[in-house]
C-alpha cells in the first residue's frame, strides 16, 4: 500500500535526527575531556553556551531540525489520516529528506553557502508537498460535494 510507503522518510529523517545528536553529544564529550569545565562554565545558560561555543554547529543544527521540519512531519500526518499520500508525495518527502541530510552535512562542517542552497532547496520541495496536500484536498472536497449533491437529488 502506497500510504504506508511515506513512513519510510520518516525513519530515515528521524535517524537523521539521531545521527546528528549523536554527534553533537560524541563532540561535546570531546570538547569536555580536552578543555576540562569548571564550575563558572556552567553558572547559568550564556556561560555554557561560551563554552561550548567551539563544537555549537551540531547543536545549533538539532535545534534547526525541530523548526521547519516540523511541518513536514505534520504534513506526513495529515497525507496519512486524509489518504493522499500517493507517489508524488512520496518522491518529493525522500527529496526533502535527502536534502535535510545535505542540509545537516554542511551545517556541522560550517560551509555555509551550499548549507543555504541546501536549505532553500528542502524548503522549495516541502512547499510543493503542502501545495499538493492543499490542491489534493480542494479535489477530494469538490468530489465529495458532488457525490452528496448526487445522493440528495430524488
Amino acid at each position: 500500500m502506497i500510504l504506508l510507503h511515506i513512513l519510510w522518510p520518516v525513519f530515515a529523517f528521524v535517524a537523521l535526527i539521531f545521527t546528528v545528536w549523536m554527534t553533537l553529544l560524541v563532540q561535546r564529550l570531546d570538547h569536555m575531556k580536552k578543555t576540562p569545565p569548571r564550575r563558572e562554565d556552567f553558572a547559568d545558560g550564556t556561560a555554557a553556551n561560551r563554552y561550548f561555543a567551539p563544537v555549537a554547529l551540531a547543536g545549533d543544527n538539532l535545534r534547526n531540525l525541530f523548526e521547519t521540519p516540523v511541518l513536514f512531519l505534520v504534513l506526513v500526518l495529515l497525507l496519512m489520516g486524509t489518504r493522499q499520500a500517493g507517489v508524488a508525495q512520496v518522491g518529493l518527502a525522500w527529496i526533502f529528506v535527502i536534502l535535510r541530510c545535505v542540509h545537516s552535512w554542511m551545517h556541522i562542517h560550517g560551509r555555509v553557502r551550499p548549507r543555504f542552497r541546501a536549505f532553500i532547496a528542502s524548503t522549495a520541495v516541502l512547499s510543493a508537498m503542502w501545495l499538493g496536500f492543499f490542491v489534493d484536498s480542494i479535489r477530494a472536497a469538490a468530489a465529495y460535494n458532488a457525490a452528496l449533491g448526487t445522493l440528495a437529488q430524488p
